[in-house]
């Protein structure tokens, strides 16, 4: 993709003979140039007067105005490298472009050459070969050194534009990708195969950005440091070596040279003195190199062999523990084509936190443990009653040994009960807290009073649900989780219809009545 900004389009090419046309100030594509080319690799604008080029699978390089919107001519770059002085045979793709100034033009070949080109000659400036024989994937211009930056996969080569000198190269472990070069500057950053960057600065190439300027006081330390080659032939001691070797009468003498804490002297003095002041040091120099030595032949750490398969090791290796009349069993067992997914899987590995493993542990246990007990050998005694005592002894602590394992295996049965019953419970206790929870707590009603037969039967008369509807239930849910039952006091019986209709009758004849009170008895 490349921007050219006098238009604002953005160019995208691919594998296609069509460059599709983006314009960004509308927002929408434009009509694509259609090129000669089966796929196109790659594009460049030149900045000064809006030139575009096209390098193509074919070899050729087409221009085109983007004025005019039509091809201006096609250059054969192929033609020039594929002849046998440059021992390539076959028809190089273009996989590179780049514009240096108005003029020239870098071109970058799938045969590892780089081709430098004044647009007004078909013929190129110069002709430089990487010797790879792999793609070129970016050419960039020093404009200031006049030096080129051509990169593939392996290599960055810096090379004069105007001999094809190599100035210097970067190589790195991993396959290059794209280049970046700062202008005006010695800095360069080029993406790898990696999830880093590489960065390199070279100070005879220009001076580091601004943004980090530090870069120029780290190599002029480098400099500094590098050029301190006067004192390989001597040695830095502190004043108290000095004094511990009794050479502290040189002080002042041009034998001595005072440096920060210490001092440099001259190797082979140091050397004298040393042998002098520690006649034993060269022994001990020798032992210790002997020492050296044999830490070097000697392995860094023991190599266990581990045969043991990946599931059911402990399975594998109880079995390989066994005894020796059952060790060529056991073996035949693992190599047992069989049981061969017993140690495979691991569907079928043993569950050791599994309710029955925890209740047979114990008798495993018991039975390892018995099996690790030394030997007892008994021996023969001349008389009969001493092989007799010897062997209610023996009979004696065996019983006893065995009655202790007894013991000892029962604990552990209880105990690993008591654990899976308690586990259950907790179990349990956990779903009943769950159930009270999701529970429905209902409110029930007070009861309806019944006085007489006539009300007794209308009730019984009604189904079961008119008679939870009359009485209604309100769904209750409470935090805690318990029932609640709630009883609210009616107020008084209120009047029936009948009574109302009985009342209102009443006030009506009473204003329909006539007094008599107001009639007065004739004379």
């Amino acid at each position: 993709m490349k921007y050219h900004r006098p238009s604002s389009d953005l160019i995208v090419v691919g594998a296609s003979n069509e460059v599709y046309r983006l314009n960004l100030e509308l927002g929408q594509f434009l009509a694509p140039y259609v090129t000669k080319a089966t796929e196109i690799n790659c594009c460049s604008v030149n900045e000064e007067h809006g030139l575009i080029v096209f390098g193509t699978e074919s070899g050729h390089i087409e221009a085109w105005d983007p004025r005019s919107k039509s091809r201006q001519g096609i250059l054969d770059c192929a033609l020039h490298c594929s002849n046998s002085e440059y021992k390539n045979n076959t028809v190089p793709a273009i996989t590179a472009l780049k514009f240096n100034g108005a003029l020239e033009m870098g071109v970058g070949t799938s045969s590892g050459h780089v081709l430098l080109y004044d647009i007004r000659s078909s013929k190129p400036l110069l002709v430089k070969d990487h010797m790879n024989e792999i793609p070129i994937k970016c050419i960039e211009f020093h404009k200031q050194m006049n030096y080129v930056y051509s990169m593939d996969a392996s290599v960055v080569k810096i090379w004069d534009k105007n001999t094809g000198k190599q100035y210097t190269n970067i190589e790195s472990s991993v396959d290059f990708n794209d280049l970046c070069v700062i202008p005006n500057t010695g800095l360069t950053m080029m993406a790898v195969e990696d999830q880093k960057m590489q960065i390199h600065y070279v100070p005879s190439l220009g001076p580091a950005p601004r943004w980090c300027a530090f870069l120029d006081n780290l190599t002029e330390e480098m400099e500094s440091s590098a050029s301190q080659t006067v004192y390989d032939d001597y040695k830095f001691v502190t004043k108290q070596e000095l004094e511990s070797l009794g050479l502290d009468h040189l002080l002042g003498t041009n034998l001595l040279r005072a440096y920060m804490h210490g001092y440099f002297v001259d190797v082979r003095l140091y050397k004298r003195a040393k042998s002098i002041a520690d006649p034993f040091a060269f022994e001990e120099y020798k032992k210790r190199k002997i020492r050296e030595k044999i830490e070097q032949e000697r392995p860094s750490r023991i190599k266990v062999e581990d045969n043991l398969p990946k599931v059911n090791r402990d399975l594998a290796s109880r079995l390989l523990e066994s005894d020796t009349r059952k060790k060529k069993q056991s073996a035949n067992l693992l190599q047992d084509d069989r049981f061969k997914a017993l140690f495979e899987n691991p569907d079928f590995e043993v569950d050791k936190k599994a309710d029955e493993y925890r209740l047979l542990n114990p008798v495993l246990s018991r039975l390892d443990r018995s099996k690790d007990k030394p030997k007892v050998e008994t021996y023969h005694m001349e008389t009969e009653d001493n092989e007799d005592k010897d062997s209610d002894r023996e009979l004696y602590e065996s019983s006893s040994d065995s009655s202790d394992d007894e013991r000892t295996w029962a604990k552990d049965v209880k105990k690993q009960h008591k654990i899976i019953r308690y586990k259950k419970q907790a179990e349990d206790g956990q779903d009943e807290v769950n159930d009270v929870k999701n529970e429905k707590v209902y409110e029930f009603s007070e009861a309806p009073k019944i006085t007489n037969i006539r009300s007794i039967t209308q009730v019984s008369k009604k189904s079961l649900g008119d008679r939870l509807a009359k009485e209604g239930s309100v769904v209750v849910a409470t935090t805690g989780g318990n029932r609640e039952m709630k009883f609210s006091m009616r107020d008084k019986k209120k009047p029936s219809e009948i009574q109302k209709k009985m009342k209102k009758h009443h006030e009506e004849r009473k204003q329909i009545v006539r007094r008599t009170g107001f009639l007065s008895k004739k004379k």
